[in-house]
Protein backbone atom coordinates (compact mmCIF):
# COMPACT_ATOMS: atom_id res chain seq x y z
CA UNK A 1 0.00 0.00 0.00
CA UNK A 2 1.66 3.46 -0.80
CA UNK A 3 1.22 5.88 1.86
CA UNK A 4 0.27 9.40 0.80
CA UNK A 5 0.86 12.97 2.11
CA UNK A 6 -2.00 15.21 1.97
CA UNK A 7 -1.71 19.01 3.28
CA UNK A 8 -4.34 21.26 3.89
CA UNK A 9 -7.00 18.94 4.72
CA UNK A 10 -9.20 21.46 6.55
CA UNK A 11 -10.21 22.87 3.27
CA UNK A 12 -12.69 20.97 0.88
CA UNK A 13 -10.76 20.76 -1.76
CA UNK A 14 -7.67 18.26 -0.22
CA UNK A 15 -10.87 16.18 1.20
CA UNK A 16 -12.24 16.22 -2.59
CA UNK A 17 -9.05 14.52 -4.03
CA UNK A 18 -8.99 11.65 -1.29
CA UNK A 19 -12.47 11.17 -1.57
CA UNK A 20 -12.22 10.83 -5.45
CA UNK A 21 -9.91 8.19 -4.97
CA UNK A 22 -11.65 6.20 -2.15
CA UNK A 23 -15.20 6.29 -3.38
CA UNK A 24 -14.45 6.09 -7.07
CA UNK A 25 -11.18 4.96 -7.69
CA UNK A 26 -11.94 1.25 -8.25
CA UNK A 27 -9.71 -1.34 -8.27
CA UNK A 28 -7.40 0.93 -6.84
CA UNK A 29 -9.01 2.38 -4.20
CA UNK A 30 -7.92 0.44 -1.76
CA UNK A 31 -4.16 0.67 -2.67
CA UNK A 32 -3.40 4.02 -0.94
CA UNK A 33 -3.32 5.17 2.49
CA UNK A 34 -3.86 8.72 3.53
CA UNK A 35 -2.11 11.05 6.10
CA UNK A 36 -3.24 14.62 6.21
CA UNK A 37 -2.18 17.83 8.00
CA UNK A 38 -3.43 21.07 8.64
CA UNK A 39 -2.48 24.14 10.55
CA UNK A 40 -5.83 24.37 12.09
CA UNK A 41 -6.27 22.53 14.80
CA UNK A 42 -10.12 22.71 14.51
CA UNK A 43 -9.89 21.65 10.94
CA UNK A 44 -12.48 19.09 9.75
CA UNK A 45 -10.15 17.06 7.99
CA UNK A 46 -8.26 16.21 10.55
CA UNK A 47 -10.47 14.66 12.65
CA UNK A 48 -12.27 12.56 9.33
CA UNK A 49 -10.64 8.75 10.13
CA UNK A 50 -12.68 7.62 7.02
CA UNK A 51 -10.38 9.53 5.06
CA UNK A 52 -7.23 9.80 7.26
CA UNK A 53 -5.13 6.93 9.00
CA UNK A 54 -3.41 9.83 10.49
CA UNK A 55 -3.85 12.75 11.16
CA UNK A 56 -0.96 16.06 12.41
CA UNK A 57 -1.52 19.48 13.18
CA UNK A 58 1.89 21.52 11.50
CA UNK A 59 3.24 24.38 11.66
CA UNK A 60 2.29 27.06 9.01
CA UNK A 61 4.31 26.50 5.53
CA UNK A 62 5.85 30.32 6.09
CA UNK A 63 7.07 28.86 9.72
CA UNK A 64 10.84 28.33 10.45
CA UNK A 65 9.82 25.02 11.40
CA UNK A 66 7.20 23.72 9.15
CA UNK A 67 9.54 21.17 7.36
CA UNK A 68 11.04 19.59 10.65
CA UNK A 69 7.58 18.91 11.08
CA UNK A 70 7.13 17.16 7.60
CA UNK A 71 10.09 15.34 7.37
CA UNK A 72 9.23 13.66 10.76
CA UNK A 73 5.97 12.89 9.45
CA UNK A 74 7.28 11.51 6.32
CA UNK A 75 9.91 9.26 8.18
CA UNK A 76 7.41 8.13 10.62
CA UNK A 77 4.91 6.73 8.08
CA UNK A 78 7.22 6.04 5.69
CA UNK A 79 5.69 8.37 3.32
CA UNK A 80 5.77 7.47 -0.70
CA UNK A 81 4.83 10.55 -2.13
CA UNK A 82 2.95 13.96 -1.03
CA UNK A 83 0.16 15.83 -2.73
CA UNK A 84 0.41 19.43 -1.73
CA UNK A 85 -3.39 21.75 -2.61
CA UNK A 86 -3.39 24.78 -0.88
CA UNK A 87 -1.33 27.41 -3.00
CA UNK A 88 0.69 28.78 -0.33
CA UNK A 89 2.00 25.06 0.55
CA UNK A 90 2.35 24.53 -3.22
CA UNK A 91 4.06 27.62 -3.51
CA UNK A 92 6.50 26.56 -0.47
CA UNK A 93 7.18 23.05 -1.75
CA UNK A 94 8.06 24.28 -5.45
CA UNK A 95 10.53 26.70 -4.10
CA UNK A 96 11.98 24.45 -1.08
CA UNK A 97 10.91 20.68 -1.17
CA UNK A 98 14.95 20.37 -1.46
CA UNK A 99 14.32 20.93 2.38
CA UNK A 100 12.98 16.81 2.24
CA UNK A 101 15.62 14.83 4.33
CA UNK A 102 14.16 11.29 1.89
CA UNK A 103 13.10 11.21 -1.34
CA UNK A 104 9.66 10.83 -1.87
CA UNK A 105 7.17 11.31 -5.20
CA UNK A 106 5.94 14.95 -6.03
CA UNK A 107 3.90 16.53 -8.32
CA UNK A 108 4.29 20.41 -8.40
CA UNK A 109 4.58 23.23 -11.02
CA UNK A 110 7.69 24.88 -11.26
CA UNK A 111 8.01 27.40 -9.11
CA UNK A 112 8.23 30.67 -11.36
CA UNK A 113 5.36 28.97 -13.51
CA UNK A 114 3.65 28.78 -9.64
CA UNK A 115 4.10 32.34 -8.97
CA UNK A 116 2.99 34.31 -12.37
CA UNK A 117 -0.39 31.93 -12.22
CA UNK A 118 -1.12 32.33 -8.61
CA UNK A 119 -0.76 36.26 -9.15
CA UNK A 120 -3.80 37.32 -11.50
CA UNK A 121 -2.59 40.35 -12.44
CA UNK A 122 1.10 38.88 -13.23
CA UNK A 123 -1.56 36.34 -15.23
CA UNK A 124 -3.22 39.23 -17.22
CA UNK A 125 -0.22 41.23 -17.90
CA UNK A 126 1.29 38.30 -19.51
CA UNK A 127 -1.44 37.42 -22.09
CA UNK A 128 -2.61 40.67 -22.47
CA UNK A 129 -1.74 40.41 -26.08
CA UNK A 130 -4.16 37.29 -26.49
CA UNK A 131 -7.74 37.18 -26.87
CA UNK A 132 -7.79 35.27 -24.17
CA UNK A 133 -8.59 37.65 -21.07
CA UNK A 134 -11.44 40.54 -20.56
CA UNK A 135 -10.16 43.84 -20.68
CA UNK A 136 -8.19 44.56 -17.06
CA UNK A 137 -6.24 47.05 -14.90
CA UNK A 138 -4.40 46.93 -11.55
CA UNK A 139 -6.01 48.89 -8.72
CA UNK A 140 -4.09 50.44 -6.16
CA UNK A 141 -6.56 50.89 -2.70
CA UNK A 142 -4.84 54.14 -1.71
CA UNK A 143 -4.18 55.08 -4.88
CA UNK A 144 -6.56 55.19 -8.03
CA UNK A 145 -9.21 56.93 -10.10
CA UNK A 146 -12.60 55.76 -10.02
CA UNK A 147 -13.11 57.53 -13.60
CA UNK A 148 -10.31 56.68 -15.33
CA UNK A 149 -10.92 52.64 -14.29
CA UNK A 150 -14.72 53.30 -16.02
CA UNK A 151 -13.27 55.01 -19.08
CA UNK A 152 -11.27 51.83 -19.61
CA UNK A 153 -13.44 49.06 -18.19
CA UNK A 154 -17.22 50.37 -18.66
CA UNK A 155 -19.60 51.70 -16.07
CA UNK A 156 -19.55 48.44 -14.43
CA UNK A 157 -16.62 46.33 -13.87
CA UNK A 158 -15.37 43.22 -11.24
CA UNK A 159 -12.40 43.46 -8.67
CA UNK A 160 -11.14 41.22 -6.35
CA UNK A 161 -7.60 40.77 -4.84
CA UNK A 162 -4.93 39.80 -6.99
CA UNK A 163 -4.24 36.86 -4.91
CA UNK A 164 -6.12 34.31 -3.01
CA UNK A 165 -8.97 31.97 -3.50
CA UNK A 166 -12.80 31.85 -2.62
CA UNK A 167 -13.22 35.13 -4.60
CA UNK A 168 -11.95 37.32 -2.36
CA UNK A 169 -12.42 40.60 -2.34
CA UNK A 170 -15.02 39.99 -5.54
CA UNK A 171 -17.99 41.95 -6.15
CA UNK A 172 -19.62 43.69 -9.15
CA UNK A 173 -18.76 47.40 -8.91
CA UNK A 174 -21.20 49.57 -10.59
CA UNK A 175 -20.44 53.15 -8.92
CA UNK A 176 -17.80 55.05 -7.17
CA UNK A 177 -19.36 55.24 -4.05
CA UNK A 178 -19.64 51.16 -4.06
CA UNK A 179 -15.65 50.87 -4.61
CA UNK A 180 -14.91 53.02 -2.20
CA UNK A 181 -16.99 51.21 1.05
CA UNK A 182 -15.81 47.77 -0.45
CA UNK A 183 -12.19 49.07 -0.67
CA UNK A 184 -12.81 49.94 3.04
CA UNK A 185 -14.21 46.45 4.04
CA UNK A 186 -11.56 44.59 2.54
CA UNK A 187 -8.62 46.17 4.34
CA UNK A 188 -6.12 43.07 3.97
CA UNK A 189 -6.47 43.64 0.68
CA UNK A 190 -3.48 45.59 -0.46
CA UNK A 191 -4.08 45.19 -4.39
CA UNK A 192 -6.82 44.98 -6.61
CA UNK A 193 -7.21 43.73 -10.16
CA UNK A 194 -10.08 45.36 -11.85
CA UNK A 195 -11.63 43.86 -15.26
CA UNK A 196 -14.44 44.22 -17.48
CA UNK A 197 -17.73 42.67 -16.27
CA UNK A 198 -18.46 39.43 -17.96
CA UNK A 199 -21.79 38.22 -17.49
CA UNK A 200 -22.35 34.77 -19.14
CA UNK A 201 -21.62 31.36 -17.62
CA UNK A 202 -18.65 30.90 -14.97
CA UNK A 203 -16.82 27.55 -16.31
CA UNK A 204 -13.63 25.46 -15.65
CA UNK A 205 -11.24 23.65 -17.65
CA UNK A 206 -8.83 21.38 -15.82
CA UNK A 207 -5.31 20.21 -17.48
CA UNK A 208 -3.58 17.74 -15.68
CA UNK A 209 0.03 17.22 -16.73
CA UNK A 210 2.65 14.89 -15.88
CA UNK A 211 6.71 15.43 -16.43
CA UNK A 212 5.69 17.47 -19.19
CA UNK A 213 2.76 15.35 -20.98
CA UNK A 214 -0.84 16.07 -20.98
CA UNK A 215 -2.41 13.15 -19.66
CA UNK A 216 -6.12 14.12 -19.25
CA UNK A 217 -8.60 17.36 -19.51
CA UNK A 218 -12.51 17.66 -17.84
CA UNK A 219 -14.88 20.92 -18.10
CA UNK A 220 -17.17 21.41 -15.50
CA UNK A 221 -19.36 24.76 -15.10
CA UNK A 222 -20.36 26.50 -11.90
CA UNK A 223 -23.54 27.81 -11.17
CA UNK A 224 -24.21 28.15 -7.76
CA UNK A 225 -22.15 28.19 -4.23
CA UNK A 226 -22.41 26.83 -1.06
CA UNK A 227 -23.27 29.66 1.67
CA UNK A 228 -23.51 32.09 -1.60
CA UNK A 229 -25.66 34.52 0.58
CA UNK A 230 -22.67 35.13 3.30
CA UNK A 231 -21.19 36.44 0.18
CA UNK A 232 -21.49 40.15 -1.31
CA UNK A 233 -20.71 39.06 -4.68
CA UNK A 234 -22.81 35.69 -4.34
CA UNK A 235 -19.26 33.48 -5.35
CA UNK A 236 -17.77 31.57 -2.12
CA UNK A 237 -15.66 29.22 -4.69
CA UNK A 238 -17.65 26.05 -2.90
CA UNK A 239 -19.48 25.47 -5.55
CA UNK A 240 -23.16 23.40 -4.63
CA UNK A 241 -24.98 22.90 -8.13
CA UNK A 242 -22.68 22.80 -11.25
CA UNK A 243 -22.89 20.96 -14.88
CA UNK A 244 -20.30 18.15 -16.45
CA UNK A 245 -19.58 19.94 -19.68
CA UNK A 246 -18.09 18.84 -23.30
CA UNK A 247 -16.05 21.92 -23.75
CA UNK A 248 -13.30 21.36 -26.37
CA UNK A 249 -12.79 25.59 -26.90
CA UNK A 250 -12.17 26.01 -23.33
CA UNK A 251 -9.67 22.76 -23.32
CA UNK A 252 -8.03 24.27 -26.24
CA UNK A 253 -7.95 27.59 -24.78
CA UNK A 254 -6.30 26.01 -21.25
CA UNK A 255 -4.04 24.25 -23.44
CA UNK A 256 -2.45 26.89 -25.66
CA UNK A 257 -2.24 29.69 -22.60
CA UNK A 258 -0.35 26.90 -20.57
CA UNK A 259 1.82 26.87 -23.27
CA UNK A 260 2.75 30.07 -24.03
CA UNK A 261 3.33 30.39 -20.21
CA UNK A 262 6.09 27.85 -20.39
CA UNK A 263 7.62 29.50 -23.62
CA UNK A 264 7.51 32.81 -22.07
CA UNK A 265 9.18 31.29 -18.74
CA UNK A 266 11.37 28.59 -19.98
CA UNK A 267 9.62 26.03 -17.45
CA UNK A 268 8.23 22.96 -17.97
CA UNK A 269 4.59 21.63 -17.54
CA UNK A 270 4.12 19.81 -14.66
CA UNK A 271 1.47 19.58 -12.03
CA UNK A 272 -2.75 20.23 -12.21
CA UNK A 273 -4.31 23.76 -13.78
CA UNK A 274 -8.00 24.87 -13.34
CA UNK A 275 -8.12 27.33 -15.59
CA UNK A 276 -11.57 29.54 -14.52
CA UNK A 277 -13.32 30.97 -17.25
CA UNK A 278 -16.39 33.74 -17.10
CA UNK A 279 -18.30 34.21 -20.65
CA UNK A 280 -18.62 37.77 -22.18
CA UNK A 281 -21.53 39.50 -23.38
CA UNK A 282 -20.97 37.65 -26.66
CA UNK A 283 -20.99 34.22 -25.45
CA UNK A 284 -16.89 33.97 -25.42
CA UNK A 285 -15.03 32.69 -22.53
CA UNK A 286 -11.86 35.23 -21.29
CA UNK A 287 -9.71 34.02 -18.48
CA UNK A 288 -10.27 34.82 -14.77
CA UNK A 289 -7.69 32.82 -13.20
CA UNK A 290 -5.45 29.77 -12.91
CA UNK A 291 -5.33 27.39 -10.07
CA UNK A 292 -2.48 25.58 -9.30
CA UNK A 293 -4.55 23.15 -7.79
CA UNK A 294 -7.48 20.79 -7.99
CA UNK A 295 -10.53 22.33 -6.86
CA UNK A 296 -13.44 21.66 -4.33
CA UNK A 297 -15.74 19.61 -7.07
CA UNK A 298 -12.98 17.26 -8.32
CA UNK A 299 -14.40 14.53 -6.95
CA UNK A 300 -17.99 15.34 -9.25
CA UNK A 301 -15.74 15.18 -12.16
CA UNK A 302 -14.18 11.96 -10.94
CA UNK A 303 -17.97 10.72 -10.05
CA UNK A 304 -18.36 10.92 -13.99
CA UNK A 305 -15.36 9.37 -15.15
CA UNK A 306 -13.21 11.81 -15.08
CA UNK A 307 -10.62 10.86 -11.99
CA UNK A 308 -7.66 13.30 -11.95
CA UNK A 309 -6.49 12.48 -8.89
CA UNK A 310 -6.37 8.82 -9.57
CA UNK A 311 -4.82 9.52 -12.72
CA UNK A 312 -2.22 11.50 -11.05
CA UNK A 313 -1.42 8.31 -8.47
CA UNK A 314 -1.52 5.77 -11.25
CA UNK A 315 1.22 8.29 -13.16
CA UNK A 316 3.40 8.06 -10.24
CA UNK A 317 3.08 4.57 -8.98
CA UNK A 318 1.89 2.37 -11.61
CA UNK A 319 3.24 1.51 -15.19
CA UNK A 320 0.46 1.64 -17.17
CA UNK A 321 -0.67 2.07 -21.24
CA UNK A 322 -2.63 5.34 -20.40
CA UNK A 323 0.20 7.09 -18.55
CA UNK A 324 1.39 7.93 -21.57
CA UNK A 325 -1.99 8.99 -23.14
CA UNK A 326 -4.02 11.80 -23.24
CA UNK A 327 -7.84 11.71 -22.30
CA UNK A 328 -10.24 14.45 -22.90
CA UNK A 329 -13.02 13.49 -21.07
CA UNK A 330 -16.30 13.68 -22.45
CA UNK A 331 -19.72 12.87 -20.50
CA UNK A 332 -21.42 11.09 -22.30
CA UNK A 333 -25.20 12.35 -20.79
CA UNK A 334 -25.91 16.49 -19.55
CA UNK A 335 -24.76 15.92 -16.11
CA UNK A 336 -25.07 17.97 -12.84
CA UNK A 337 -23.79 17.49 -9.69
CA UNK A 338 -25.10 19.05 -6.51
CA UNK A 339 -22.44 19.47 -3.50
CA UNK A 340 -23.04 20.40 0.13
CA UNK A 341 -20.73 20.54 3.13
CA UNK A 342 -18.54 17.55 3.57
CA UNK A 343 -21.26 15.79 2.04
CA UNK A 344 -21.25 13.03 -0.87
CA UNK A 345 -21.79 14.23 -4.24
CA UNK A 346 -24.60 13.78 -6.50
CA UNK A 347 -24.80 13.10 -10.06
CA UNK A 348 -27.81 13.43 -11.70
CA UNK A 349 -29.22 14.37 -15.05
CA UNK A 350 -30.68 17.91 -15.05
CA UNK A 351 -34.13 16.45 -16.51
CA UNK A 352 -34.24 14.46 -13.42
CA UNK A 353 -34.45 16.98 -11.10
CA UNK A 354 -37.20 17.50 -8.87
CA UNK A 355 -40.38 19.85 -9.93
CA UNK A 356 -43.18 21.40 -7.80
CA UNK A 357 -46.39 19.97 -9.12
Amino acid sequence: MKKILVTGVGGPTPRSFVRAVKWFGGNYKNDFEFIGTDSNPLAYGLYDKDLFAASYVIPRADSSEYWKKINEIIDKHGIDAAIILPEVEVLEWSKNHHRLTRTIKLHLPHPLLAEQLVNKHLLHSILKDTDFIPLFTRLNPKDYSFADISKQLGSSFWVRSTEGSSGLGSLKIQNEKMLAQWIALNPGVTEFIATEYLPGRNMACKLLYYEGRLLGSACAERVNYIMAKVAPSGITGNTSFGRLLNEPKLVDISMQTLQTLSKQLHTPLNGIFTTDFKEDMNGYPKITEINIRHVAFTSSLAAGGANLPLRTLQAMFFDLPENTQTIHYRFPEKYIFLRDVDSYPILMKETDLLKSN
